[in-house]
């Protein structure tokens, strides 16, 4: 439908009736607008595209933009016997928490998009989440895993990830088996609401399985030299170096480790090993780092959503963006594909059906079984756990999609 067009004329109006043209002219805009939104389901999505998290948000808007390119070459998603087109709105809150809050409230109350993507990260997150709850959207999160985000009591909040201890249960368990001398650990961890709790989740695991941890040292966010932190580490003696941050920050880390000339039978980094950049950035350091995430290519599911099987989410994603998908680019593509099948489950865009949808969710995906728990968050789960071998993440585990064993590195 064409905006209205201004009257104009070449005599001078009355106030009385300037005011009444410009009156139809916004209510027949207001149709226009209404008419348009009611053949397009609009999706909030407010991401760190500049700042430091920039790199991942980039791999987000990557995931969702293929789900949105997939669905609506399929005509769109079924609302109740009616096709209609997804379009996903944007806004950078330059990897600032409190901007992420206030994004996620432009985008409902201003934007008015029918659902909501949370912002990157746990941290933020949980702050938007707040917002998501206030206004009842249904807020799928595709990169939050601690489970201080979903303990809210909140109906309206989902989430891709397993908890926390799904990723260093597994890998301490691997160590000890495959390698019983490794006793003493050493923890670096951005203080950061998920590198925290992720740091906090391998010393319990370390713990339990008989570990000593002899370090546990935090670093502030944008932390550019980590010197002092890693000559304490250095100094300890550990065994297994375990450090937690995101990729800008794993990656100068190694760097630095490399300028001390610090190495351990095991080095363990979460999230940044999991990407093709942190193997490219940090070249021959990267070999034998282990970390552990919630999806790899190399898995073999066949499930229900738009894409069908992992094979093929990989090949589709590979086409349109020359590269193999890592869990962050796939967990934003499901978290797409998830909200679809809610909608097309309730058969309507009321946002209380989706949820209701979401929450009943017990369905196969390329991404693997997706069943959400009490909080909202995904317990169906296991996340693979890998190494990087010859300049590739090897899959160590689990047994189903195991790829090569687990190797240490010399000290």
């Amino acid at each position: 439908m064409s905006q209205a067009t201004p009257i104009t004329t070449a005599q001078p109006r009355s106030a009385l009736w300037r005011t009444l043209c410009s009156t139809v002219a916004l209510t027949f805009s207001l149709g226009a607008g209404q008419a348009l939104a009611q053949q397009t389901i609009r999706f909030g999505a407010p991401l760190p595209l500049t700042g430091a998290l920039a790199p991942e948000a980039l791999k987000q808007q990557q995931g969702y933009d293929l789900w949105a390119e997939v669905v609506n070459k399929a005509g769109g998603i079924d609302v109740g016997g009616k096709k209609m087109k997804v379009e996903i709105v944007y806004t950078d809150y330059q990897s600032n928490t409190p901007r992420a809050v206030q994004a996620a409230e432009k985008l409902i109350s201003q934007e008015k998009v029918d659902f909501l993507f949370s912002p990157f990260g746990s941290g933020a997150a949980k702050a938007a989440s707040t917002v998501s709850e206030r206004y009842g959207v249904p807020t799928i999160a595709s990169t939050a895993s601690s489970s201080q985000v979903y303990d809210q009591g909140y109906k309206f909040l989902f989430g891709t990830f397993t908890p926390n201890d799904t990723l260093t249960t597994p890998l301490t368990d691997i160590v000890r088996k495959t390698a019983p001398n490794v006793k003493r650990v050493a923890i670096l961890a951005r203080n950061d609401l998920f590198p925290l709790a992720i740091a906090q989740e391998m010393e319990k695991s370390a713990k339990a399985r008989g570990l000593e941890l002899v370090l546990f040292e935090k670093y502030a966010i944008n932390t550019m030299d980590h010197s002092s932190a890693l000559a304490q580490v250095k100094a300890a003696k550990p065994d297994w170096i375990f450090a937690t941050g995101y990729i800008n920050d794993l990656v100068l880390i190694k760097k630095q480790m490399g300028d001390q000339r610090i190495e351990a039978p095991v080095v363990t980094m979460i999230a940044g090993p999991a990407y093709q950049e942190f193997i490219d950035a940090a070249g021959a350091g990267a070999e034998n780092i282990s970390s552990a995430a919630w999806w790899h290519p190399a898995a073999q599911y066949k499930g229900t959503d738009i894409f069908g099987t992992t094979a093929n989410y990989v090949k589709l994603f590979t086409e349109k963006y020359k590269g193999v998908p890592d869990y962050a680019q796939a967990s934003a593509s499901v978290s797409g594909a998830l909200f679809q099948m809610a909608i097309e489950k309730a058969g309507s865009l009321d946002k209380n059906k989706v949820r209701d949808a979401l929450a009943a969710m017990d369905a196969v995906t390329f991404w693997g079984p997706v069943k959400f728990g009490s909080t909202g968050q995904i317990t169906s789960l296991e996340p693979p756990v890998f190494q990087i071998q010859g300049g590739k993440a090897v899959v160590v585990f689990p047994a189903a999609i195991k790829q090569g064993d687990f190797k240490l590195g010399v000290k």
